[in-house]
């Protein structure tokens, strides 16, 4: 009788989460392509070794158009099978409606719903104002292909940890230097543990408030 008992709750456990943990998962499922290694990109669907290669010599891409410039030998629709597996996430206060339409699924009108709650001050808030036009899983399926920069002075460890390829290492440094007053001081202070390359990548994902 324990025994069931115990099943029951870890099954009614497991149906229970949140939808930030459900969405930790489902965040795996779209690689970043300024960070999947070349194995993973050749994996993907119409990905051909020159155009892997392609991708890892134009890195990093600051923004999803230079991507798709990249990727341009492929077709439209090519393009768009692709994005369901690789992106360049894009930020929500700042992206125009060409980047936001590259978003596998996402049409004129979900595109001006984007745009319509700016600025987001944190996800959760992309999550409540979405999901008045779409299901719980279309929001979680869309949040992996958008980012609300994190602020370099307050952000906590997990929020530091959500910028992709972010390890323990590089989150020590981002406290290390607090309070940053500039972008260029982050630039300066990260710069002596990574290349200016990796700085400009990192770059996108923060703010000075």
């Amino acid at each position: 009788m324990k025994r069931i008992v115990f099943a029951l709750a870890v099954i009614i456990g497991l149906g229970a989460l949140s939808s930030v943990e459900a969405q930790v998962g489902k965040r795996q499922n779209v690689l970043d392509a300024n960070t999947a290694s070349d194995k993973e990109l050749l994996a993907l669907p119409h990905m051909t070794p020159a155009l892997a290669k392609a991708v890892m010599d134009r890195r990093p891409f600051a923004s999803i158009k230079e991507l798709d410039a990249a990727l341009q030998p492929l077709s439209a629709a090519q393009r768009a099978e692709l994005y369901g597996r690789l992106f360049v996430a894009i930020n929500l206060n700042t992206a125009s409606r060409d980047e936001i339409l590259l978003i596998p699924g996402v049409g004129p009108k979900i595109a001006h719903e984007f745009e319509e709650y700016r600025p987001y001050k944190i996800l959760a808030q992309f999550r409540k104002e979405i999901g008045k036009y779409v299901d719980a899983k279309e929001v979680a399926r869309l949040e992996q292909y958008v980012f609300v920069p994190i602020n370099l002075n307050t952000a906590t460890d997990a929020d530091i940890l959500t910028i992709p390829g972010l390890g323990q290492r590089i989150l020590h440094e981002f406290k290390e230097y607090r309070p940053y007053k500039t972008m260029e001081q982050f630039r300066r202070e990260i710069g002596k543990y990574v290349s200016k390359q990796e700085v400009a990548r990192l770059e996108r994902y923060v703010t000075i408030n």
